[in-house]
């Protein structure tokens, strides 16, 4: 990696700590791996992504509803949804210092080898054939095992019920899944959304933002009837079905393609590439998105994962990456085709009603099968004094499970014995039917905020005349424009000068812009403040502005000024900035 990419990732690290925009967590204590704190600049571009992702995801689509769930979570949650079984990573500790090692983050650091989706046998072996030895101290490993990546609570004080905290948003939509399709009139498609703070208790946090304990996600879980994808797809796949993607599937993985081919949304879905054409959808939705951060689309790739890569819920996931200078491809969203895995264990395991009811547009005619005991043959079969126990447990069972275990192997098995069809009267009915009952299928796309404010800041890092330059699109700018008195002292003019910028200030923050007003040190030094943190447009009240109520207004990434009256600002930065909701 070259000098000047590792210098950009420092610089990025002390400009976001000079300037407030983030930094790591109980400083004053030696700081804790895997936490960052966020200051004033920071709390405000997390914002607006945040912002951003909800205009594209949320906002803009039809039936998608935003909802808020606790982070604590009863431990049941987590075993009925798989995570307490599979939601781990494998484990190294070192026999002689105790140091511990994320498995197969240590390996691929030491000898290049991919192990994700490996047993930790297999990854035992590995080490012992490879004779792999503690980085820190040289010490022997014991053997690996997977460690459960949940940070463990209690609700109540001293002896309370064990918790989790949740690693995802995930299940708290599936659980509240009943209800809000009650809620929103019994409709599908149904698109669960959810912005907010998750824990995972990482084993060797790294990489600044992009690997964290405590970290923020935004997720929607996406409810569909799979019969109706491709008919409810096209009818809102117009905006996106264009969109170019560069997308690398598993069958190009296994045939050791290391490049992704270009695909529109339109072509993954004609082409059967994704397992539901929902996938398509949301990805397409992803790239506009990303896009919209200020990241080149070349520098945008979709990965599928192979079998043993998917977590354990997952038919079919895509994760998409962005090419960093720092550290390299690098994930910022998945989206996976959960199918109604999730939904279903919740069902079992809490006896709650997760289907939902389709009707027929016109009802259809079903033949059916149907038997009955037949007591007194059954009694010649098993004997008087087990007639009744036989009976009690054909009786527990529907008719048409009689007839169609019957059909299949000739008799009905029960209690020992095999009663032929000549202990069972059968009937043949005929049934109108007006719809069924099924469990929706999920897509879920979802994104680390975090790590989009790392890939966001350093597509926006520029230099000029050595002086920093955040070029953030103005969406995510923490403020829209500066405004400055060109001269702030006890002179009548200088007087004037800060009162008109105060009130074109307090006019602005009054109309919903974001500005800032800064009247300390000489304008230069206030520009470059300015340009630091990424404010778009900087306003000037000058001496000419008591003459004629004119200002400047300098372009951040040009540093071009030009003049316009004091009443046409609002209009210019409407313009300028593309901020529609204020037309």
């Amino acid at each position: 990696m070259a000098s000047s990419e590792r210098d950009k990732y420092d610089k990025i690290m002390d400009l976001s700590r000079r300037r407030g925009i983030f930094w790591t967590s109980f400083e004053i204590y030696g700081g804790v791996a895997g936490f960052y704190d966020f200051g004033p600049i920071g709390v405000l571009i997390k914002r607006n992504i945040v912002n951003q992702w909800l205009k594209y995801f949320v906002y803009s689509r039809e039936n998608i509803v935003e909802i808020e769930t606790p982070i604590i979570n009863p431990r049941v949650v987590f075993k009925a949804s798989g995570h307490e079984e599979h939601f781990t990573d494998p484990v190294l500790v070192c026999n002689k210092c105790g140091r511990v090692y994320r498995a197969d983050h240590l390996i691929k650091d030491l000898l290049n080898i991919e192990v994700e989706g490996w047993s930790p046998e297999e990854i035992t072996k590995l080490v012992q054939e490879k004779e792999l030895k503690c980085p820190e101290c040289g010490g022997d490993f014991a053997p690996a095992f997977n460690a459960l990546l949940l940070f463990t609570t209690q609700i109540g004080p001293y002896r309370g019920e064990t918790a989790y905290l949740k690693p995802e948003h995930a299940q708290g939509m599936f659980i509240n899944f009943p209800h809000l399709f009650k809620i929103l009139r019994n409709t599908l498609p149904l698109g669960i959304a959810q912005v907010g703070r998750v824990a995972r208790n990482e084993i060797s946090p790294r990489q600044g933002l992009l690997r964290l304990r405590e970290f923020n996600i935004m997720e929607i879980e996406f409810f569909f009837d799979p019969e109706e994808a491709d008919r409810e797809v096209s009818r809102v796949v117009s905006d996106v079905e264009d969109e170019k993607l560069w997308v690398l599937t598993a069958d190009m993985r296994l045939k050791n393609i290391e490049e992704p081919a270009e695909f529109t949304v339109r072509e993954l879905i004609d082409r059967k590439l994704v397992k539901t054409p929902w996938l398509a959808y949301w990805m397409g939705i992803g790239n506009k998105f990303v896009k919209s951060l200020g990241v080149p689309p070349d520098k945008i790739r979709f990965i599928e994962k192979l079998p043993h890569e998917r977590a354990h819920y997952s038919a079919q996931t895509f994760d998409q990456e962005v090419l960093t200078e720092k550290f390299g491809w690098i994930e910022v969203a998945g989206y996976a085709y959960r199918t109604s895995y999730d939904i279903e264990r919740h069902a079992a395991n809490s006896n709650a009603d997760f289907e939902v009811f389709k009707k027929f547009e016109e009802p259809i005619i079903v033949k059916k099968e149907l038997a009955y005991p037949n007591p007194s043959e059954i009694s010649k079969l098993v004997g008087s004094e087990k007639t009744r126990e036989v009976l009690q447990s054909l009786y527990s069972r529907k008719p048409e499970e009689l007839a169609r275990e019957l059909s299949e192997k000739g008799y009905v098995e029960v209690q020992g014995f095999k009663l032929p069809a000549n202990c069972f009267y059968v009937k043949r009915e005929e049934e109108k039917i007006h719809g069924k009952k099924f469990y929706p299928h999920v897509v879920e796309p979802s994104f680390g905020v975090e790590r989009l404010i790392y890939v966001a800041l350093e597509y926006a890092y520029t230099e000029r005349e050595g002086k920093i330059v955040l070029k953030l699109p103005p969406q995510l700018a923490p403020y829209h424009v500066a405004v400055f008195p060109l001269m702030a002292g006890n002179k009548p003019e200088h007087v004037k000068m800060v009162e008109i910028a105060k009130s074109i200030y307090k006019r602005l923050v009054a109309r919903g812009f974001r500005a800032v007003y800064d009247d300390d040190g000489s304008i230069g030094r206030r520009y470059a403040r300015a340009d630091e943190i990424g404010i778009p447009f900087a306003i000037t009240v000058d001496h000419q502005t008591l003459e004629d109520n004119t200002v400047t207004i300098r372009d951040r990434d040009t540093t071009e000024q030009i003049r316009i009256e004091i009443s046409s600002i609002e209009k210019y930065l409407v313009e300028k900035l593309g901020l529609e909701q204020f037309l």
